[in-house]
């Protein structure tokens, strides 16, 4: 088989143990486990969590010890025993503790995955900016693939979700370990101050007011990215609780309607060099951020029948909402800092989104929804809840667009457009 294709069911695998659970786990929790919202927002900040220390940790075990293969093999065994113990457990403060486990193993699976993937395509000599983003659009088509065979199988609210992703974990383990070689590229040599082998000297950055105000709303942001994947599918599927919603497409295939919403993602990703040669960097976040508020909005008034062009509709926004903040954010960062400390600055941005941003959503959304808007019965308020994303979203593009100033110079992004 060639590199291409070995790297192709790679990404394909390893995101497919993510889209087996992480949005379906919401129906498992409410729907079959009756657990609460405000220790439920305590699920998805393991994933803020696992963020803050262990990509770099594994990336400095890869480059001085292990080999990255076969590090990533055995993270995703640790994982699978972590995912499959996950349904033997009925505290939900255990269920929490086990998930940050397999969330350890699995966060820097993600970045190894690139690492190793970059590896093997320069070691055979391809051109890895023009290989590689049709090999990780598999990966995004192996979450999809994922959500589908979950709600078609029924699974979506059982045990067997991580029972799937376990197994395909155990199963992606031993494909790691027949990949090519990826040595410690930094075996014997001397090591700088511990600051900068963890990338820490990009907090210096914080001096500069422009980039202290971008990583700031980057963490605010970041906030209210994982705020659909916790709660989107229980929202869909609590329409059956509605008689004359009980037997609709929406909820019978809930999953399956979330799952355009990644569709999009992989679509708008072809549309970023347009909108950033004709708008620049600050626009597109700020397009982002409209785009957010739209996407909790058009929920908060959506419903299976009359507006389920809203419901659909928000799904394909999402696609804008995800991709336009993540790669303008990560271009602005490579644009704006010296070459001595991009990867650093790089990781801060995904520290501050995917970890003190994802943190402060998932904690703060279970605490707001479980005191503000869980009715007597223990139902949810969704129209309040997705209408109070929508303002929190709308203050901070507000708050965007008249606190942060940056020019479009086209000459800044030549490269990318070329």
């Amino acid at each position: 088989m060639g590199i291409k294709n070995r790297l192709t069911i790679l990404n394909f695998l390893q995101f497919f143990i993510w889209g087996s659970w992480l949005i379906t786990i919401a129906n498992y929790w409410f729907g079959t486990k009756h657990w609460s919202p405000e220790e439920f927002g305590a699920v998805f900040s393991t994933l803020g969590i696992a963020s803050l220390f262990m990509p770099t940790l594994t990336g400095i075990i890869a480059d001085r010890w292990i080999n990255a293969e076969k590090l990533y093999g055995i993270l995703h065994l640790l994982g699978a025993g972590a995912l499959a113990y996950l349904p033997q457990v009925d505290d939900p403060t255990i269920f929490i503790s086990v998930i940050l486990v397999a969330m350890i193993c699995y966060m820097p699976t993600i970045a190894l995955m690139n690492s190793i993937s970059y590896t093997i395509l320069k070691n055979n000599n391809y051109d890895v900016i023009k290989v590689f983003p049709p090999i990780r659009v598999w990966g995004t088509i192996g979450f999809i693939a994922a959500m589908w065979i979950v709600n078609l199988t029924g699974f979506k609210a059982s045990a067997n979700q991580f029972y799937i992703a376990a197994f395909v974990s155990v199963l992606l383990a031993i494909y790691a370990f027949t990949l090519p070689q990826c040595k410690p590229q930094n075996q014997g040599q001397k090591s700088g101050s511990l600051t900068e082998t963890l990338g820490l000297n990009a907090f210096k950055l914080f001096k500069n007011y422009k980039m202290a105000l971008f990583f700031v709303f980057s963490m605010f942001l970041g906030a209210a990215l994982q705020l659909t994947n916790m709660y989107g599918d229980r929202f869909l599927s609590e329409f059956e609780r509605i008689p004359e919603y009980a037997d609709s497409f929406v909820v019978r295939y809930s999953t399956i309607i979330m799952s355009i919403s990644q569709i999009s993602e992989t679509l708008f990703i072809l549309a970023i060099p347009f909108f950033l040669k004709r708008f620049g960097i600050k626009q597109v976040m700020l397009i982002s951020m409209i785009a957010w508020v739209l996407r909790f909005a058009l929920f908060a008034y959506g419903d299976p029948e009359g507006g389920l062009w809203m419901i659909i509709l928000s799904c394909i926004v999402y696609g804008m909402a995800f991709d336009f903040f993540n790669i303008s954010g990560s271009l602005f960062v490579e644009t704006q800092c010296d070459s001595s400390m991009r990867a650093s600055a790089q990781g801060l941005f995904m520290m501050m989104t995917n970890g003190f941003g994802a943190i402060l959503g998932s904690w703060l959304s279970g605490i707001i929804i479980g005191t503000f808007f869980t009715d007597s019965q223990g139902g949810f308020e969704w129209m309040n809840i997705w209408n109070s994303f929508a303002i929190y979203s709308l203050v901070i593009t507000v708050f965007f667009a008249f606190l942060f100033k940056h020019k479009h110079d086209p000459k800044e992004l030549a490269g990318f457009n070329h």
